[in-house]
């Protein structure tokens, strides 16, 4: 049953083969199959140099120990993990009678491990574990819509959606990080009774575990094997301009010089979808942007980075799509008409799993847009979105979505990072709705998607960042003010505009986005023209009130600069999230484990933000261990109690640590 090769353990039973060895720092990687032989593709997991472990193998268990974490097979096959203090930190959940020395020998017959054959060869596979402790909190998991941080009782689905982005890392207060490196659709259950993951059509179970002191320690381990963000280049760290849509070169220009005639702080400017003839021709339409050479060229000497959405949906008029037909570059159904997406018309998405197809794309964007001086690209649709999710008819290059349909967003990254990264060019960044684990190290930015334009909205949009970030995914940002809706003149979404732009100052890169209401006229009639534009959404389109209050939080944001570059430089070298849970500054605090509605921008920053309507006063907890100065009003507080914080309209709850200075601060 068990033997030493290679430095892993490996066991054996019935046609089931289990690989259990060293990973990382204080880590393993566990894969098991009922194959013939055991796939070698790492997904997520980057390659490790050969580690030195302890193995031990006797006649009814085996164990293998990698610095703090300890993994012991008993001769039925159970997995238990334990840190170095001998803690249990998972065991599988097996209630049957092949040992009935074990304590939970039972008569029900559920296996930990649950290979169930599919016709043509794969599995549909279960994996469960016992709850061992009613307390434990888990975090990360990605991006959900709903407003729960810690996500302990969750049913989550393993699956991307406009909006939702499985990344399937769990950091767990019982002091381990669990990675389910399977890119197959599916789902896990984060259950009072049991822990279980499913991968609906897989060849195989991977999964990768690290035990650590602290949330800090677990999420640098997880970032050494997964890969870090590059360094976030200089105009990530200020203010970014977006609407759907701007139609016209010379919109776009106009509000960019508007921007710079009021002096107001600007990194980037975004031209959004539908800029193009037609989906999937890359390119700008000349009827609307007859001169984009100068239009950068303009837009640089004004000190603003242009960004472009580009699309992966192809039309099936467009030019490119029969070519791509022909080389096999489009995702395929297995069922029915061959259409993905139907909006503004009858699309297929290019298949970034393929290596072909993702240099045929670069070389389209590289022509027509990167060599005209756009360095930044706008990854739109990365999930991608289908209009009817049936993940069960369509098929990639590297295999059926069921079985690998996760994958996507990383290859849809790596296409053009890899593509900017041979132009030469350094700390690439790039906007996209979706991630996978590992999207990171390909320059990933995520943000939260078409979301709804509301308080509750928001407030979901806080606990999808913080997981995000403990996810690994440390760049992540969202539409200030919402997607969805919105009237700048109405007073209600002004109140929630102003309190989304003052969180926004504190996101890790603060970008205006969203489709207002009311929609604008058509500007011409070919092309993308049919696509209107929202209303205005600049920051002196919510009335003068407004506009100094966001042109406050701008002025906050350009002075938190230097300090945002620290929080990117440890993003980039450590994979420390730069939006950060209470507990993964205080884990020694516990009541920091039980705050949902603040965060840390950083070390020195505790934010609070403003999630409903008519708020005045807030009530703030300050972690004990550290004096806490308010930014607004100078007031000084120790640490370990509840304050009451006043929060007009013009402002939300912003405390700094110990007489830290990222910003200066204001007396009442």
């Amino acid at each position: 049953m068990f033997r030493q090769e290679n430095g892993r353990l490996i066991y054996t039973y019935d046609g089931e083969t289990m690989w259990i060895e060293p990973w990382g720092e204080n880590s393993l990687r566990i894969r098991a199959t009922k194959n013939r032989a055991m796939e070698d593709t790492d997904w997520a997991l980057l390659p490790q140099p050969e580690q030195k472990t302890e193995i031990r193998i006797e006649s009814r268990e085996a164990e293998l120990k990698n610095g703090r974490i300890r993994a012991v097979v008993t001769w039925a096959g159970k997995l238990l993990i334990y840190n170095r203090e001998g803690k249990l930190l998972l065991e599988e959940y097996m209630r049957n009678r092949k040992d009935v020395t074990d304590s939970k020998c039972s008569a029900i017959e559920v296996e930990a491990r649950e290979f169930q054959p599919i016709p043509g060869g794969d599995y549909h596979l279960t994996l469960r574990f016992e709850s061992l402790d009613p307390e434990e909190r888990i975090y990360g998991m990605g991006q959900y819509q709903q407003p729960y941080l810690d996500l302990k009782g969750a049913d989550l689905e393993l699956a991307h959606r406009n909006s939702q982005a499985s990344v399937p890392f769990a950091l767990s207060s019982r002091g381990y990080g669990f990675l389910w490196n399977n890119p197959g659709v599916g789902r896990a259950v984060l259950g009072k009774n049991i822990t279980s993951f499913e991968a609906y059509s897989t060849k195989q179970m991977d999964y990768w575990v690290t035990a650590g002191d602290t949330p800090a320690e677990i999420e640098e381990q997880y970032a050494r094997v997964t890969g870090t963000v590059p360094m976030m280049p200089e105009y990530g760290l200020g203010f970014w301009q977006c609407k759907l849509r701007y139609q016209t070169q010379e919109e776009l220009l106009s509000v960019a010089r508007e921007y710079k005639r009021r002096n107001l702080p600007i990194d980037v400017i975004v031209i959004d979808f539908f800029h193009w003839p037609k989906q999937g021709d890359w390119k700008f339409d000349p009827v609307y942007w007859p001169d984009p050479d100068g239009m950068v060229r303009e837009l640089k000497d004004m000190g603003i980075e242009l960004m472009v959405s580009v699309w992966p949906t192809v039309d099936r008029e467009s030019e490119n799509y029969q070519e791509m037909l022909e080389k096999g570059y489009l995702i395929r159904t297995d069922r029915g008409f061959r259409v993905g997406l139907d909006f503004e018309g009858a699309t297929i998405h290019f298949d970034a799993t393929n290596p072909g197809a993702r240099e045929y794309i670069w070389e389209k964007a590289r022509k027509n847009y990167y060599e005209k001086g756009i360095q930044i690209f706008w990854l739109d649709e990365a999930e991608p979105e289908y209009t009817a999710y049936d993940f069960d008819n369509y098929r990639y290059y590297l295999g059926p979505t069921l079985q690998i349909g996760n994958i996507y967003p990383v290859d849809y990254a790596r296409a053009f990072y890899e593509g900017m990264e041979a132009e030469g060019q350094k700390n690439i960044v790039n906007l996209l709705r979706c991630a996978w684990a590992g999207s990171q190290k390909y320059g990933a930015l995520v943000w939260s998607g078409d979301i709804a334009s509301s308080f509750s909205s928001m407030r979901n949009q806080l606990a999808a960042g913080l997981n995000m970030g403990l996810a690994g995914i440390p760049w992540w940002t969202t539409d200030i003010g919402g997607f969805h809706g919105g009237d700048p003149n109405d007073e209600a979404f002004r109140e929630l505009f102003v309190r989304w732009f003052q969180w926004g100052a504190f996101c890790p890169v603060m970008r205006l986005h969203g489709d207002r209401e009311p929609r604008q006229p058509q500007v011409g009639t070919t092309g993308g023209a049919t696509c209107c534009s929202g209303a205005a959404n600049e920051v002196w389109s919510y009335g003068e009130e407004v506009y100094e209050i966001c042109k406050k939080y701008m002025e906050i944001r350009e002075a938190l600069r230097p300090y945002t570059r620290q929080l990117m430089a440890e993003a980039h070298e450590k994979g420390t999230p730069v939006m950060r849970t209470l507990f993964y500054e205080f884990p020694e605090d516990g009541k920091c484990w039980k705050i949902e509605d603040e965060y840390c921008y950083g070390s020195d920053i505790l934010v609070a933000p403003v999630l409903s309507p008519g708020i005045t006063v807030r009530s703030v907890y300050l972690p004990a261990g550290s004096l806490w100065t308010e930014y607004d009003t100078g007031r000084r507080y120790k640490g370990g109690q509840r304050v009451e914080a006043v929060c007009g309209r013009d402002t939300i709850p912003v405390f700094l640590k110990d007489d830290c200075q990222p910003l200066p601060i204001q007396s009442e």
